[in-house]
């Protein structure tokens, strides 16, 4: 600690020992330090609501109010209860200091003290507390510069909504006057590149109003065949040579639940499990199933499978932008965590069961009686 540190420290004394304050003050004093002292520890109390002290040394046997219950209520009360408390006592059995730190001291020092190890003592404590509060503080920027860099992001990505829309939209017109077969095939897979921009953006989007929990769900009766078929439709274009199929059990209840994030989480898992697979000899298979709970939905591929070591945090955002950075083949940017937040909305949830070389299935279970989370 500098000199400047040391003589901003305050330090609060508390010992109903004339003798002993007197001395502990003069000994503080003369290495630089402010010193606060009192023979009470209901004066002190008042004293350290009025300006807390840095750090407090604190006698045990006082007569108006024992130093365990002085500290008991320092640390009740939320302006203080970070101050450490060294306890300096005269009392050496072991059951007292250890109900000196399960009061909330960290330390206690041993009458008669040496005024070395009292110093060596307060010094610590005083740095341990100059480094809690700058690693707090450096926290808070951490924290303030992370909401920035998101609401830019955030703006920026909702910005981008509106050109993809028109570049869509110009693209399915164009689609329209039956161009050549290689201009059509350059326009299609434009027109699929920018839907796949297109959910990216959503995701993003949807993946942090559902973590505020500022995404309420428009819940309403959904034929969950259907809904898969569609989700099997808009995965066509991508299919190139790979064998989507549907299996559904006879007469599937509806389902009450938000349409087209359900239709998303289908879409997100059905082009996972393309992208993953050989477009030659590629299978992905919805497969819906009755369970005494609510419907359960699969999407099973053949692909290369998952490791291991990956499949418990295939859903989390930031391992996926971990793998990304390693370039693993297993990464699937936010349309997992998508998924995940959209099932769990629901009150449903959702896995996936791999073996590397025998391909993965997603399944969500989704509740028979809605359960969706409200917005806060």
């Amino acid at each position: 600690m500098t000199p400047e540190s040391r003589a901003a420290a305050t330090i609060m004394v508390v010992d109903d020992t004339p003798a002993n304050l007197k001395l502990l003050q003069e000994m503080l004093q003369s290495r630089g330090y402010r010193v606060l002292a009192f023979p009470g520890g209901r004066m002190a109390i008042a004293a350290a609501r009025r300006q807390a002290p840095d750090l407090i040394l604190l006698d045990i046997t006082m007569p108006d109010m024992d130093g365990f219950e002085v500290c008991d209520q320092l640390k009740a009360d939320e302006g203080l209860r970070d101050i450490p408390v060294l306890f300096i006592s005269a009392l050496t059995e072991t059951t007292d200091k250890v109900r000196a730190f399960q009061a909330g001291g960290v330390d206690f020092v041993t009458k008669p003290f040496h005024f070395d190890e009292v110093n060596a003592r307060v010094k610590t404590h005083l740095d341990l507390r100059r480094q809690r509060r700058e690693l707090r503080d450096s926290y808070q920027k951490l924290q303030e510069l992370e909401q920035m860099r998101d609401s830019l992001v955030h703006m920026v990505v909702h910005d981008m909504r509106s050109p993809l829309t028109a570049l869509l939209g110009n693209l399915d017109l164009a689609l329209m006057h039956q161009p050549q077969d290689r201009v059509r095939d350059y326009l299609v897979h434009s027109t699929l590149a920018v839907r796949n921009l297109m959910h990216m953006v959503s995701s993003l989007l949807d993946v942090s109003r559902m973590e505020e929990g500022r995404l309420d769900p428009v819940l309403e009766a959904v034929d969950l065949v259907a809904l898969a078929r569609e989700a099997l439709e808009q995965a066509e274009p991508l299919r190139v040579g790979r064998h989507l199929l549907l299996e559904s059990a006879e007469d599937m209840p509806p389902l009450v639940a938000d349409r087209q994030l359900l239709l998303r989480v289908l879409q997100n898992l059905v082009g996972n499990a393309i992208k993953y697979t050989d477009a030659e000899r590629g299978r992905v298979v919805i497969r819906l199933l009755k369970g005494t709970d609510g419907p359960r939905v699969e999407v099973c591929d053949n692909g290369p499978g998952i490791p291991a070591s990956h499949l418990e945090k295939v859903f989390d955002k930031f391992c996926q932008v971990e793998a990304r950075q390693h370039r693993r083949p297993h990464s699937s940017g936010l349309g997992l965590t998508f998924c995940k937040l959209a099932v769990e909305l629901h009150g449903g949830c959702i896995g996936v069961t791999s073996k590397e070389g025998q391909g993965s299935t997603f399944w969500i279970q989704l509740p028979s009686v809605p359960q969706a989370k409200a917005a806060h």
